[in-house]
């Protein structure tokens, strides 16, 4: 019966359910009915007052101090039962301490429940309990808490993935990536050292964060819905704002909306947020991801170049203790300064070939030879990239800066200052990627739309990754922008260097997934019209028949035996429909077809 205070499930769910769980999870859920029969709300709504973390009870311990008395909470990760006294395994958001738990502790008075019924055989591994007790080390020699009371505070109706560890080594692992990125709550909850990297990226947002604050720089929030895809060469995710009518852009860049805080009177402003491109997926991409751009008046990208050398060996000892990060093997620096090195001159370093002042047609045939393919739509800055990335950019370990990128590839770059034809620009390359684009600023407006047309010029060729003219952003450039530096570091790539890591997967939360495959079903109603139970419809979908049509040209006789077999193994009081019933219902539908 249902007890008062709590819901009523519709009984096709209900029988649906009781089809798709695993014994254990069958289980659990008699166990929660009974925790409940017995009164004990497994969901409480109070407050739990902890006042300790499993890894600071073990740090603090003294052996001659009083004993410390302490309230903790998490998951119950393992349990030995030895009669009148049984040891748990307690895991908090700091990591796992055991905990001692003895039946008259628990239970001082004469019903001994909690302990024989309730502790022994209704809570489940991965359920999460309260304990209040004292601190202690066992004859063994561990730190442990010996509970003077125990509470549920969250029943578990799904078991978790059991990994073992002996001797620093991990069994029947949780460790298959598409489940881990799709289950990161399970990741998290049974995989050592996977928080600690999501750790370590907070580390780094609130280092990078610090350091913008301490030189003035001002945080600040820019549109993620825009009418125009500017600041960056990407394809754009497109959406509809309905109040507008109007088709809107995801944002590829914050870009242009700094520079316009730039030209309002701002001295410097930077946003950490995220971007969206409408690209491809890999080891390295994500969709969606988080950048970090700074605008600074006054400045230019020597300076801007300085200043990132000092900000990234600044973060990484933040993350690492020191200015180094081993990732396969190599020890990467990020001890300033880095090396300097025009794009074209690297171009030449790792490739033989020297493009300055060789015209578009000379630098396709270059690329082509290359083995560079789909060159007839790509200008003269795009076939450089193609080359460069070809040749040159997998081979720069050590932070590199590539300097003095040509203005075909630089459509919001000032002219290089001494070098006709180059820009201002440099990028920063580790472990053979980018992580980091900056540019001394184009604050010259007629330059600007000059530039964006000959963008458009692109679009026309086929280049879907051309920049748009932003007519605002030009109007803002008129009314002057002062000489300004700007830089966009990726900070997802910076995080995989500095924990080490080799896909974007590992240090996102949640990475964006494919679809999970599911088997295509007809709703209820649907068998429901062909003439069925409701009831009975979860048990033909067990049994196979996921669609109405499946059913055609069935044998009746075997329908009915499917569904009494199942019906017997899971005990379910449902009416088994008859041969005849079948029978007209297939011969309806074959009819039909």
């Amino acid at each position: 019966m249902q007890q008062a205070g709590y819901p009523t499930v519709n009984r096709h769910i209900q029988i649906m359910n009781i089809l798709e769980l695993s014994e254990q999870e069958i289980n659990r859920r008699n166990n929660l009915d009974e925790l409940r029969a017995m009164g004990i709300d497994p969901y409480p709504a109070a407050a739990y007052p902890t006042n300790a973390f499993s890894t600071d009870i073990v740090s603090e311990f003294k052996d001659d101090a009083e004993p410390r008395e302490v309230c903790v909470a998490g998951r119950m990760m393992s349990r030995r039962i030895m009669g009148k006294a049984s040891f748990v395994e307690l895991q908090d958001s700091k990591g796992r301490i055991q905990v001692y738990v003895t039946r008259d502790d628990i239970c001082p008075e004469e019903n001994k429940d909690l302990y024989n019924t309730v502790f022994k055989k209704l809570l489940d591994l991965g359920d999460f309990i309260g304990v209040k007790g004292f601190v202690f080390r066992t004859q063994t020699g561990e730190i442990s808490v010996h509970a003077k009371s125990l509470t549920l505070l969250s029943k578990s109706i799904k078991p978790l993935p059991v990994v073992k560890y002996k001797d620093g080594v991990a069994y029947d692992k949780f460790d298959d990536p598409e489940l881990r990125y799709r289950q990161r709550y399970v990741d998290l909850a049974v995989n050592e050292g996977v928080k600690d990297i999501f750790l370590k990226r907070a580390i780094v947002t609130r280092t990078l964060r610090n350091i913008l604050d301490r030189n003035g720089y001002t945080e600040v929030e820019t549109p993620v819905l825009q009418t125009i895809a500017g600041g960056a060469t990407a394809r754009p995710f497109i959406t509809h704002f309905n109040a507008l009518n109007q088709d809107m852009y995801m944002r590829i860049a914050t870009e242009l909306y700094l520079k316009r805080l730039i030209v309002g009177g701002f001295e410097g402003v930077y946003e950490i947020g995220k971007n969206f491109r409408n690209e491809g997926m890999d080891k390295t991409h994500n969709p969606e991801f988080t950048c970090m751009e700074l605008y600074v008046s006054y400045k230019d990208y020597n300076w801007m170049m300085s200043f990132t050398e000092q900000m990234l060996e600044e973060i990484c000892t933040a993350v690492n203790g020191k200015p180094e990060v081993e990732i396969d093997g190599q020890v990467i620096s990020f001890k300033a300064p880095y090396r300097r090195l025009p794009i074209l001159d690297a171009i030449k370093e790792k490739s033989g070939y020297d493009l300055e002042g060789k015209s578009e047609d000379e630098i396709r045939e270059i690329a082509v030879k290359l083995g560079i393919e789909d060159t007839e739509h790509m200008g003269k800055g795009k076939l450089i990239d193609e080359i460069f990335g070809e040749t040159a950019e997998g081979t720069f370990i050590q932070p590199t800066f590539i300097t003095d990128y040509p203005v075909e590839m630089s459509p919001l770059t000032k002219m290089h200052r001494s070098k006709p034809g180059l820009t201002e620009r440099f990028e920063l390359m580790v472990n053979g990627k980018e992580l980091a684009n900056a540019y001394s600023e184009l604050n010259d407006p007629i330059d600007q739309e000059e530039r964006f047309i000959d963008q458009m010029k692109l679009a026309a060729k086929g280049d879907d990754e051309a920049m748009i003219i932003d007519h605002d952003f030009l109007r803002a450039l008129q009314y002057g922008m002062p000489p300004t530096s700007g830089i966009g570091i990726g900070i997802d790539r910076l995080v995989m260097l500095m924990t080490g890591k080799f896909a974007i997967g590992e240090i996102m939360l949640f990475p964006q997934m494919r679809p999970e495959k599911r088997v295509p079903k007809d709703p209820v109603e649907k068998f429901v019209e062909a003439g069925f139970a409701e009831d009975i419809v979860p048990v033909l979908q067990k049994v196979g028949y996921n669609l109405v049509g499946d059913l055609a040209g069935g044998n009746a006789q075997k329908v009915q035996q499917q569904i009494g077999e199942v019906l017997k193994k899971f005990k379910l009081d449902i009416q088994k429909p008859s041969v005849d019933e079948l029978k007209s219902i297939i011969d309806r539908l074959s009819e039909a077809e």
